[in-house]
């Protein structure tokens, strides 16, 4: 399916004539050279500004509406898309106001090729115009709203990205096409909208709404606290998102009978997900537990499993398998104490005791330092990282939800057997783990390195996430040892 290339200013105008002409019959013509506005962000605009004008209970009612409203657009662009707009959707009335000559050549060309002179009528302001120069010659004239969407930046090389963007965001999906006057501003938006709510200090109730849509969100606070500090008795503000793109609109008004739009909530930033604790079992180690060369993944997956129920029923965890993907098998695991930080020195202690007793009853029979060390090496669960541990993301678990709603559904369908200890299974303190283990195989053709099995440990809940770190590491350290150690002496 082909794809717009959004760099390319050809096919954004062209992506922008066709929406105006298949949506709402206008025809325009935009230069190369100048701003290609988005419809989807300036729609948004509108129709904000309509729910402004319900709070002084005016309707939109589309073309040939009784209801006379009358609205300016500072600096219209060459496309006087916000005109064109208002007055095709809902009959709005317009003074449109330009300063630059080629935006205000187009702009009466589109004007009068949509036939709207009646409702649209587009001005030549001498430079830094905004509201008091454009309304002196019709004093008595009141106005319902006014519109901006003014320029963003300071300097050419803030325009460039050069100092308004972060290092980690990425760069514009667009091209920008504007003109000087259309993307610079002395001060930038910010000095900007400042000359316009001093302009409306001097208006006051002349315009009913005063509005303006701001590029970056960092420029809403001080002018908030700008209008806060001239005592403007209503101040509202909303966020416009499409795609990747985000605006901020402001508006405010001298009325204060009216009922303020509330702002849109605080979005909460989704907590980043963290990958799991990735165990890697190579080919040559799943061999070895299994006995056999060359074993299918299916039964590599299985035999793995197995022997991860066995450890975790030694160490008192309960487990349980839950739905997964076809290639996987998954344990969804409880832990109400943790019987595994200590394993190490407790076999160690038993190994001990058990070569103490050996030493009394005068066995004649002796460990060789090579079985000792084997047997040492069988027991070192020590609480070392695991290989592949990355804690900055998450990987997929096939169809197994990880959320505690889903986990505690799979455990009450009938038949499940829950395996493990049971000692502390009905307390109501926090479990010190909870987890879901995948125990994935993998083709040799799609192997990455010389791993054909991955184990992941995905956190759910807990005390910490040392645990399943910890617990990770007895894990690996038993799937490793059992590979290489000797058979048990007689």
């Amino acid at each position: 399916m082909p794809r717009l290339n959004f760099k390319d200013p050809e096919a954004v105008r062209a992506l922008t004539c066709t929406l105006l002409k298949e949506d709402f019959g206008l025809t325009v013509e935009i230069p190369l050279q100048r701003l290609i506005p988005t419809i989807p962000l300036r729609l948004n605009y509108i129709h904000w500004v309509e729910d402004l004008m319900e709070t002084m209970g005016i309707k939109a009612q589309g073309p040939g509406s009784h209801a006379f409203i009358r609205g300016i657009d500072i600096g219209t662009g060459t496309s006087c898309i916000y005109p064109l707009l208002g007055a095709t959707m809902n009959g709005w009335h317009f003074l449109a106001t330009e300063v630059d000559d080629v935006c205000y050549s187009h702009a009466c060309c589109n004007v009068e090729r949509n036939r709207l002179q009646d409702l649209i009528q587009v001005v030549k302001v001498p430079e830094k115009t905004l509201l008091l120069e454009a309304l002196k010659e019709n004093p008595s004239v009141m106005y319902d709203f006014c519109m901006c969407n003014p320029p963003f930046f300071a300097t050419a090389e803030e325009a460039k990205g050069a100092k308004s963007r972060s290092a980690h965001r990425p760069p514009p999906s667009s091209v920008n096409t504007g003109g000087n006057t259309e993307i610079l501003a002395e001060g930038g938006e910010l000095e900007f909208v400042r000359r316009i709510i001093q302009d409306s200090l001097h208006l006051m109730k002349r315009l009913r709404w005063y509005t303006c849509m701001l590029g970056k969100k960092c420029s809403l606070a001080p002018l908030k606290e700008e209008l806060r500090r001239c005592g403007v008795p209503r101040v509202t503000s909303t966020v416009f998102c499409q795609g990747r793109t985000s605006r901020w609109a402001l508006a405010w008004t001298f009325y204060t009978d009216v009922s303020i739009p509330s702002p849109p909530p605080k979005r909460r930033k989704m907590e980043k997900l963290k990958r799991p604790f990735t165990i890697s079992l190579p080919s040559t180690v799943v061999e070895q537990l299994l006995g056999q060369n060359g074993p299918s993944v299916k039964d590599s997956v299985q035999e793995v499993c197995r022997f991860l129920e066995k450890v975790l029923a030694e160490l008192k965890v309960q487990f349980i398998r839950v739905s997964s993907a076809p290639a996987e098998v998954s344990l969804f695991i409880t832990a109400h104490e943790n019987t595994w930080v200590h394993a190490r020195r407790k076999r160690r202690k038993e190994q001990q005791a058990s070569l103490t007793e050996m030493a009394c009853d005068g066995d004649s029979r002796s460990m060789s330092s090579m079985e000792f060390q084997a047997a040492s090496h069988s027991d070192s669960e020590h609480t070392q990282s695991p290989e592949g541990h990355n804690s900055a993301g998450v990987c997929s678990v096939g169809k197994v939800e990880s959320g505690d709603n889903e986990v505690e559904r799979d455990l009450d369908l009938p038949g499940m057997r829950m395996s493990g200890s049971s000692k502390h299974s009905v307390h109501g303190d926090k479990p010190v783990l909870k987890s879901l283990v995948n125990v994935k195989g993998v083709d040799d053709g799609d192997q990455e390195g010389n791993a054909s099995l991955f184990v992941e440990l995905h956190w759910v809940e807990g005390q910490n996430r040392d645990s399943l770190n910890q617990l990770a590491s007895v894990l690996r350290n038993r799937l490793l040892s059992s590979c290489v150690s000797p058979a048990a002496p007689n």
